[in-house]
């Protein structure tokens, strides 16, 4: 049994947002967002497709949007690609959607919480180790909540969840050991085929289940997810060579003067593990015939 990689866009909306999906996605959003309690009774999934796009603007259209419980919207979006200003965006969402609830004359006492999940296939916060992290207003030196916190945002960091199946302690954790590892299980485990919602899901993201067009998508939304990785790769890889070899040029003529235009170019060929290298051995350089010579040894 093969099932498709939950993580991208077109399977995520498949088995949490389609129209009978509705048991799923509030056995979820109750596992994440209220540590497994049957807080959510109801909901509905609406369309997310922004009906009037701000010009100028990349398009916003998130993965799921549903109102819950008729006083509270919820906004669920998976995103793979770690993008700049991807934060930004966030917060933008969920200002947009707070905001756009009111029209003519509506009170601001209609206006619905709006809870912003984002399920994030990169680490966010550096020096946050736990995979999730929740967002409130708060008073800034003595961190209590503002009473009218209408906006909350939740981040999971799929890289930080490490936990395998014989570790799973709750509801949440089994929905994102589905989410981070479906695409490389043969079989569903026993562990996780004991809520039935995450069985379902796991019926759903079947191989089997999905059509011959469908797969040619999820193929082609796989592929153009890896070619944006790996552009982005190579950009950060293009940064980080560039402040190295600025670093390292700057050493080597404070310690042996100025360098030579042919052995400059020489320098700007080195990779970004051979300018590391050369960091490390222009300490011991007394004489420029030691980077000429280093640089006949080392360079690949």
């Amino acid at each position: 049994m093969r099932f498709i990689d939950t993580k991208i866009d077109f399977a995520f909306k498949k088995i949490f947002g389609s129209s009978d999906s509705k048991d799923i996605l509030i056995n979820f959003l109750n596992a994440i967002l209220y540590e497994g309690q049957p807080l959510i009774e109801d909901l509905e999934i609406i369309d997310s497709q922004p009906e009037n796009p701000t010009l100028g603007i990349q398009e916003t259209r998130l993965d799921v949007k549903a109102t819950i419980n008729g006083d509270r919207i919820a906004l669920v979006e998976i995103q793979l690609i770690n993008v700049p200003s991807f934060g930004n965006r966030v917060l933008y969402n969920a200002a947009k959607s707070y905001s756009q609830q009111l029209t003519g004359k509506d009170r601001y006492e209609r206006l619905k919480t709006v809870i912003s999940l984002k399920i994030a296939d990169f680490e966010m916060f550096e020096n946050q180790p736990e995979f999730m992290s929740r967002f409130v207003f708060q008073e800034k030196e003595h961190q209590f909540e503002c009473p009218d916190t209408e906006i909350e945002l939740v981040f999971i960091e799929l890289p930080k969840f490490s936990k395998e199946l014989a570790e799973l302690e709750t509801t949440a954790d089994q929905w994102i050991y589905f989410i981070k590892n479906t695409r490389t299980l043969e079989t569903v485990p026993e562990t996780l085929s004991a809520v039935p919602e995450i069985q379902k899901a796991f019926r759903i993201a079947r191989e089997d289940n999905f059509t011959q067009e469908e797969l040619k998508e999820l193929e082609k939304q796989e592929l153009w997810i890896q070619d944006q990785q790996i552009a982005i790769e190579i950009a950060r890889e293009q940064v980080t060579k560039t402040a190295q070899l600025s670093l390292i040029l700057r050493q080597l003529v404070r310690r042996l003067g100025t360098i030579q235009p042919e052995t400059e170019n020489s320098i700007r060929k080195l990779s970004v593990q051979e300018l590391e290298n050369l960091g490390e051995a222009v300490l011991d350089f007394k004489h420029q015939s030691d980077l000429t010579v280093w640089l006949q040894a080392n360079a690949i």
